[in-house]
């Protein structure tokens, strides 16, 4: 993919001056504050962007059979603080939140935020969901949300859809039929009364997807999109957290990297990272550790990114992406969870 664009060293778009990106920043929220007042001064906005800092999240110990409840317990057990946001997975006709999402979400003890996951359907293409396919199933889930759960949350609508594009014309999978089925759910989602969804548009994070000629075609539009948000890993390549979030290859020179070019495509919009994990190097086994300290040593130079959400998981598809598989591991990522920048604002009562 040819993005017309440079990238200077310090990450803006050749054309587009620092000034008039902070500027769009200040009237979106102030997206651009390096120093974090104290807690009290800070609070998350219509859209739950925290004015302070990023909210810290966790999809708790996936793929091992134990309850939605248990597995969040022992997840925050281990990190050792709670959760501000929970990573939480649904398909097709399921309702959300379920009651175990409801007592995660309002635990008296100390509220957080869902971040629901929506796969709409496996068994209709994107087009004909954008015709109204499911409209029935849609407005069956608006009137659960409405009716059980009026808090803010995160939604985001079938995550990742870069490598499910068909492009060949009338496959009803096209980048642009991703858009408009986008935009049909979250506008009917909306019609059917749910004015508490923060939409989440999440792409994979992955150079070689971004190259292709379709990518930015995939984008469903400002008005139906709240924040921006990548699915990077940790693979062989990446050293650091830089490296993570600005991935680049070589056989795709043009490509800046995912934090540049949403520093460049959105500059007014929060960035989440709505699903991160370091995999294991039996080789290096200081490897987590260190990753974790690069974490918290780079995150504030990336003021934009104001969710960090980690897929904790023993069979995740390309590795163990655990973090406290190794002694040091678990005591960086503790450091890391519990870091002033990650805990600058509380999370809203309603």
């Amino acid at each position: 993919m040819a993005l017309v664009l440079g990238v200077s060293a310090c990450g803006q778009a050749a054309g587009v001056s620092w000034e008039t990106t902070r500027q769009s920043a200040v009237r979106s929220g102030g997206l651009l504050d390096l120093d974090a007042p104290s807690m009290s001064a800070c609070e998350a906005s219509a859209k739950l962007i925290p004015s302070c800092g990023a909210w810290w999240g966790v999809a708790p110990e996936v793929f091992t059979g134990r309850r939605p409840d248990r597995a969040l317990a022992r997840a925050e057990r281990r990190m050792g603080r709670r959760a501000d946001i929970v990573h939480v997975y649904h398909r097709e006709d399921e309702l959300f939140p379920t009651p175990q999402e409801l007592a995660a979400a309002r635990d008296p003890a100390g509220r957080r935020l869902l971040l629901v996951n929506w796969k709409p359907s496996f068994g209709h293409t994107w087009a004909q969901i954008a015709a109204g396919a499911l409209d029935q199933r849609i407005d069956r889930l608006a009137a659960h949300i409405r009716t059980t759960f009026p808090e803010r949350f995160f939604l985001t609508v079938h995550h990742e859809p870069e490598n499910d594009v068909r492009p060949d014309p009338g496959s009803g999978m096209t980048a642009r039929d991703y858009a408009a089925m986008f935009r049909h759910v979250v506008e009917r989602l909306r019609a059917g009364g749910v004015r508490n969804a923060v939409t989440v548009m999440t792409y994979m994070g992955a150079p070689n997807w971004a190259s292709k000629p379709w990518f930015e075609e995939l984008y469903p539009g400002d008005d139906v999109v709240d924040w921006v948000a990548m699915d990077p890993y940790v693979d062989d390549r990446v050293q650091t957290f830089d490296g993570l979030i600005n991935k680049t290859r070589t056989e795709f020179p043009d490509w800046p990297g995912f934090y540049r070019w949403m520093q460049w495509r959105f500059p007014g919009k929060p960035i989440m990272v709505a699903e991160w994990g370091v995999f294991e190097r039996p080789e290096q086994p200081w490897f987590k550790s260190s990753f974790y300290a690069s974490v918290r040593q780079e995150l504030r130079r990336y003021p934009q990114i104001k969710a960090l959400v980690y897929f904790d998981s023993p069979a995740a598809p390309r590795g163990d992406t655990r973090f406290d598989t190794t002694p040091g591991g678990r005591r960086a990522f503790r450091e890391l969870a519990g870091d002033p920048y990650l805990r600058a604002t509380a999370v809203p009562q309603k």
